[in-house]
């Protein structure tokens, strides 16, 4: 298995032009975030034309009260998010659906299933707008963590993965198709010794989520939920943006620099320096440049352009390898 190379950057960046974000790449990002979009949408369309069917039972807006099946629907029509729901006692909601019903139902007279429908759309585009915010990172997550995922394979080294629907520890079965769909952690032994890739991690010492916390644990340790509190158990920790759009680009870059000098500063405090490195899917010519003096200075001790595969399997490569 290879050493630990603290240079690693230089296996694939040699100046900062090799960091800036392409055209090309921009372009294919963009088209990737629209099917995602529109493959997300289909869920809600579709239950929208399930419900469409279903009030068509009802002759007028009251006669929906009767069709207890659709309660939830009516909800999300009054504008209740899924969230809210949990919160409100059954006269809040009977008082909503008929607040929907006398506002907005009633007033559309023969046409009260549309509009039913339609602000069921309304809700849901809601919904799936705040979803759509975060969907450069989900897809940056996922880029990452198969790209570790091959990385492992190629090095022969077999893994556990974490399963935020099951909450479970899973022990890499042959087919690891799509697990990065689920994939929230990462854990592997090599030469004898333990890492854990954890997602989304708030690190005490920082006090702040961390996009990626490598540990020199034991993928058992972290079920006790103290362990990530021992700043010595950190190897290293980076930032990721999976954004596309270059407008966001400095943005991005300024909000992860300043998380990674907060925790450069937190650890230096304790007389402790794991490494810090970052990735991201826009970088323009100006971040660039800053992201590779930091590089040379040993600052950041690695980072790569998301949207450059070679880039990214470099790096991950070397996460594997610490």
């Amino acid at each position: 298995m290879p050493v630990r190379n603290e240079k690693s950057f230089r296996d694939h960046l040699s100046s900062s032009a090799d960091l800036v974000t392409k055209y090309e790449a921009t372009r294919a990002g963009f088209i990737e975030l629209a099917l995602e979009k529109s493959q997300r949408k289909v869920p809600f369309i579709s239950d929208a034309k399930a419900l469409k069917v279903a009030a068509s039972r009802a002759s007028k807006p009251n006669d929906l009260l009767k069709i207890s099946e659709i309660e939830k629907p009516l909800l999300t029509a009054a504008g209740i998010s899924d969230k809210a729901l949990k919160y409100l006692t059954h006269d809040d909601k009977l008082e909503a659906i008929n607040r929907l019903i006398k506002n907005f139902l009633e007033p559309a007279g023969n046409q009260f299933v549309e509009e039913l429908v339609y602000r069921f759309l309304l809700t849901k585009g809601d919904q799936l707008g705040g979803m759509m915010r975060n969907l450069g990172g989900v897809l940056g997550e996922r880029k990452l963590s198969r790209a570790i995922i091959s990385a492992l394979n190629i090095y022969g080294i077999s893994f556990y993965w974490y399963d935020f629907r099951s909450r479970k520890w899973i022990l890499k079965s042959g087919d690891d198709t799509n697990i990065e769909m689920h994939l929230k952690g990462i854990s592997w032994e090599a030469n004898k010794n333990w890492r854990t890739l954890i997602y989304n991690k708030k690190v005490p010492l920082v006090n702040k989520n961390v996009d990626l916390c490598l540990l020199n644990v034991e993928f058992k340790a972290i079920k006790s939920q103290s362990i990530h509190r021992e700043p010595s158990k950190y190897i290293a920790l980076g930032e990721l943006k999976g954004g596309i759009d270059p407008a966001g680009a400095d943005e991005h870059w300024k909000t992860a620099n300043s998380a990674l000098e907060r925790i450069r500063k937190a650890f230096e405090n304790q007389s402790m320096s794991p490494l810090t490195f970052f990735v991201g899917a826009a970088i323009q010519n100006s971040m660039a440049e800053e992201i590779f003096s930091q590089l040379k200075s040993g600052t950041l001790a690695n980072a790569a352009n998301l949207t450059n595969d070679d880039q990214v399997s470099s790096l991950c490569q070397w996460v594997v390898t610490l």
